[in-house]
């Protein structure tokens, strides 16, 4: 069944959601966006995305030009009209229509769309046997380039680095900032657990302040697992008890290499799957 698309004002049918080719988003990745969950036809802690996407916007200076409870309905509306039961959203804002020079402010309004279908990031084995990463060369933005904690639709310095896993076989690859501590993944948070205690490196490392990692740090509190932001370096990953990735998408993964060495005894913890099986039962509203 073809999707509907929001598109600006309105739902669309997929065949007619179209973008001027010169849209500032697509000339220079002008824009911001989010991606968000869809649990049993609820959408996933909605609030805390929105709130991250007006924080994006306002930091490059882009009138998303509706109000927080209008994007939020519509967000409603979309995931409705496509009968979305388990799900993934992909909410973008352009800077919208322009010219070909680089001066954003000759765009007149922006552009927002919202797509709302399936995804599925890994295959179901590798939440079993766990995820095998590397260490990419390519080091995340540095704060005085572009703030990490913007998710912006100029994404290439992920891109690369997703590059480099696939070129190594690997799904996914570690991120590092320009003085060498642990950021992020290509697309996911990071944590290891250490002598019982959950660390996670701190936004100021160059991470994007995940959504499912806030969740996840609230699920461990929870369980009484002690939860710690500190600076990590590549080798607290090699000798992590337990070393796992959080996102939307990917929601809780363990990881058992990186770099050719082996984590723990090569699969997923048991804090890791503890805190996998939380998730799911407070993303389908099973707990609190």
């Amino acid at each position: 069944m073809a999707l509907k698309i929001w598109i600006n004002d309105g739902l669309v049918d997929e065949k007619d959601a179209k973008v001027s080719v010169f849209d500032h988003g697509l000339l220079y990745g002008d824009g911001v966006f989010e991606g968000i969950r869809v649990y049993s036809s609820k959408v996933f802690e909605l609030d805390a995305h929105l709130r991250r996407l007006y924080e994006s916007a306002k930091v490059i200076r882009l009138n998303i030009g509706m109000t927080i409870g209008h994007l939020a309905d519509a967000v409603k509306q979309t995931v409705k009209a496509n009968n979305i039961v388990d799900g993934y959203i992909r909410l973008v804002v352009t800077r919208g229509v322009g010219c070909l020079g680089i001066n954003p402010f000759v765009c007149e309004k922006s552009q927002v769309i919202i797509i709302a279908d399936n995804i599925q990031l890994y295959p179901e084995e590798l939440y079993e046997k766990g995820l095998r990463v590397i260490s990419a060369c390519t080091i995340r933005n540095h704060p005085l380039s572009l703030p990490p904690q913007v998710k912006s639709l100029n994404y290439l310095n992920n891109i690369l680095a997703k590059i480099e896993a696939v070129d190594a076989g690997v799904p996914e690859a570690i991120m590092y900032n320009h003085m060498g501590f642990v950021a992020e993944a290509s697309g996911d948070n990071v944590f290891i657990l250490k002598d019982g205690v959950l660390c996670s490196p701190p936004i100021q490392a160059g991470s994007l302040e995940g959504v499912t990692r806030a969740v996840v740090m609230r699920l461990a509190a929870q369980e009484k697992i002690e939860v710690i932001e500190k600076n990590l370096t590549r080798f607290d990953l090699y000798v992590a008890d337990e070393f796992f990735l959080t996102g939307t998408a990917a929601e809780v993964i363990g990881v058992v290499e990186i770099d050719g060495r082996q984590i723990s005894d090569g699969k997923p913890g048991p804090v890791t799957k503890r805190l996998r099986k939380k998730f799911f039962d407070y993303a389908n509203g099973r707990s609190k």
